[in-house]
């Protein structure tokens, strides 16, 4: 059976990058952007929607504009994005051995029997190191960018998955990126493979 680690995570808290490294080490194949690129390859929607669309719920009442922009049937554009990420998760699964990063695969793949959901969170002040860092300044402050990113990815985690995101028994396994080193969560992730 497969052996897929996905990869759930705070932003600025390097799950991206943790998830990078661990599927380099183990020589397995990482799902992030690419999940984004097939989307848009498939759906005919642009890069930047989908990016949007494809993990982070919209403006600051998501739950009322996602009721509002559905058609008469109760779909919406968003449900489209999502349904077609999982088909596409699901197939990437699928190929053998990966890690996923992000995008409710978590949820997506929780009836894989060989599969192992980590989440990665750090505290305030180092995610905002990072961030500004790897994405340089804002004229937003990167408190108020982290919070903001945090609460999109969240009510579209808790509404298309009716679980709370970032809750640790939803997870295997839970680290601090913060408190014990990139590195040190790329060496625990890849033991659990």
């Amino acid at each position: 059976m497969n052996r897929i680690i996905t990869i759930s995570r705070q932003f600025g808290s390097a799950g991206h990058t943790i998830g990078k490294l661990a599927a380099q080490k183990l020589g397995i194949p990482c799902y992030d952007s690419e999940i984004i690129d097939e989307v848009v390859k498939q759906s005919g929607f642009s890069h930047e929607y989908i990016k949007d669309k494809s993990e982070y719920a919209s403006g600051t009442n998501w739950f009322t504009s996602a009721l509002n922009s559905r058609d008469l049937s109760g779909f919406s554009h968003q449900d489209e994005v999502w349904a077609m990420q999982c088909r596409i998760i699901r197939e990437m699964a699928e190929k053998g051995p990966c890690v996923m990063v992000g995008r409710c695969a978590d949820y997506i793949l929780k009836d894989i029997q060989d599969i192992v959901r980590v989440f990665i969170f750090a505290d305030m002040e180092d995610r905002a190191k990072r961030i500004v860092e790897q994405y340089g300044e804002s004229p937003v402050d990167p408190v108020k960018r982290l919070k903001d990113k945090d609460k999109r990815r969240a009510a579209y985690y808790n509404f298309y998955t009716d679980i709370k995101w970032g809750a640790s028994e939803n997870y295997d396994i839970t680290l601090n990126s913060a408190a014990i080193g990139i590195d040190k969560c790329v060496d625990i992730v890849t033991m659990l493979y």
